[in-house]
């Protein structure tokens, strides 16, 4: 039970990445380049797969998709994060402090789902090419990516629902760089045992929608075996790589950051992992799905060509 005469909080001040001061202008200058290359690499992806006839395929569709999302959840998190790190005042209202945790959750989840849809569209068009057209129409593409949307942003409300229902008293210094789950629970004074549940229920939630990609390649390893070109399983394999090495960065850090209790020593851990999931894997996915795929370097090419000989 929450005693009455506790003062509730208002605000909150995020304590970052670190606490010594001569730290503060480097990390400045790094994560402000790193959230440069971020927008920029994501934005001239997006741009690309608009603008390019030959890209308005599935296969670049949910890509597109993937990286107006990872723009997304870095822009959620980086610009507060620089603004603290040249900042006495590291404060965050309340309510912007939920406002940030429940866009987190809600694109983070409807990040790996549209992973999940992606393993799908591969499947498709190894295993079964011959029904890829009506199996992965463009209505079928807009109704996975809505179905993602909702179903993450709907779990992001549920969670944001529960957080609110916490009551903060103090202290309220939130020992990470953004409004995250663990270190939130460990300010609360009430009972937390209905939200680290729920927290603890996104464990399943990365657990089946990762089994249902490893299951499509499965499939789709199997099918590639059976091709009888070298050339063939070559192309059929380069086509997986890129979205492999998304999956293995993405759900990798993920599941070492919500499958822990939330403590001191887990927060801290926490911090480090988060780097990775919020700058590193959105910066890298453009080039991931860049410098892996033929079609996508062929289109950066006539876009170059383009801008420098044409009148």
């Amino acid at each position: 039970m929450v005693k009455k005469n506790y003062t509730a909080v208002t605000e909150f001040i995020l304590l970052g990445l670190t606490d010594r001061a001569e730290l503060q202008p480097v990390l400045f200058v790094v994560f402000l380049l790193i959230y440069l290359i971020t927008a920029i690499g994501n934005v001239s992806m997006i741009l690309l797969i608009r603008s390019d006839s030959r890209l308005h395929t599935p296969m670049y569709f949910f890509p597109s998709h993937l990286s107006f999302l990872d723009l997304c959840y870095a822009t959620n998190v980086t610009p507060q994060m620089l603004v603290n790190f040249l900042s006495k005042s590291k404060t965050i209202f309340l309510t912007g402090c939920f406002i940030q945790f429940h866009l987190f959750i809600a694109l983070v989840i409807t990040d790996y789902y549209m992973l999940t849809v992606m393993a799908y569209d591969r499947y498709v068009a190894i295993c079964k090419p011959l029904l890829y057209g009506s199996k992965v129409s463009r209505c079928v593409c807009i109704s996975l990516v809505a179905i993602s949307c909702i179903y993450g942003f709907a779990n992001g409300l549920v969670q944001t629902i529960l957080m609110l229902h916490l009551f903060f008293c103090g202290p309220n210094e939130i020992n990470h760089f953004y409004c995250a789950d663990p270190p939130l629970l460990v300010l609360a004074c009430s009972d937390t045992y209905v939200k680290e549940t729920a927290m603890f229920g996104a464990g399943p939630k990365l657990t089946c929608s990762l089994t249902m990609i490893l299951t499509s390649y499965i499939f789709i390893f199997t099918a590639i075996l059976h091709i009888r070109s070298a050339d063939g399983r070559h192309k059929a394999f380069s086509t997986c790589g890129s979205h492999l090495t998304a999956v293995t960065v993405f759900y990798g850090t993920l599941f070492c950051m919500y499958l822990r209790p939330p403590s001191e020593a887990s927060v801290e851990q926490g911090k480090i992992i988060a780097v990775f999931y919020i700058f590193v894997s959105p910066m890298l996915n453009p080039l991931i799905y860049s410098l892996r795929n033929k079609d996508v370097k062929e289109a950066i090419r006539r876009v170059i060509h383009k801008k420098l000989f044409d009148k």
